[in-house]
């Protein structure tokens, strides 16, 4: 079997994730995450988010950007509000406020930049 791990100049890279349901952490009441791939410079993830939540307002020093692959959400992006459905993509730069409204059941796809080490998967 091939590992899907490469290590380079002593950091783990994860070359490859093969679809599968497990692996979600929650982090709020529905609201839930899979970190998919990461690299030395960005990171590669899945959010689940259920309808009728809110993801509070919140900043990191880390870029992010996404794309809604299902369902529909209003995202705050600093002043701005975009209402958001399948197939839209949004940058959120660093250090900026954000946060969403779910108004259906979501799956996005985000990657940070650089790697959220507090998204790295527990060994």
């Amino acid at each position: 079997m091939v590992s899907p791990y490469f290590w380079k100049d002593g950091k783990e890279i994860v070359l490859f994730c093969k679809a599968n349901d497990s692996g979600y952490k929650q982090v709020l009441p529905g609201i839930r995450f899979k970190t998919l791939v990461y690299g030395e410079n960005t990171l590669f993830s899945e959010f689940r988010l259920e309808a009728n939540r809110v993801l509070p307002r919140h900043s990191h020093f880390h870029e992010q950007t996404g794309y809604l692959v299902e369902g529909r959400m209003r995202l705050t992006i600093g002043p701005q509000t975009f209402e958001v459905g399948p197939g839209d993509s949004w940058c959120i730069p660093g250090d900026t406020e954000h946060g969403a409204e779910i108004l259906e059941n979501c799956v996005a796809i985000e990657v940070f930049s650089p790697v959220r080490e507090d998204y790295l998967p527990e060994k």
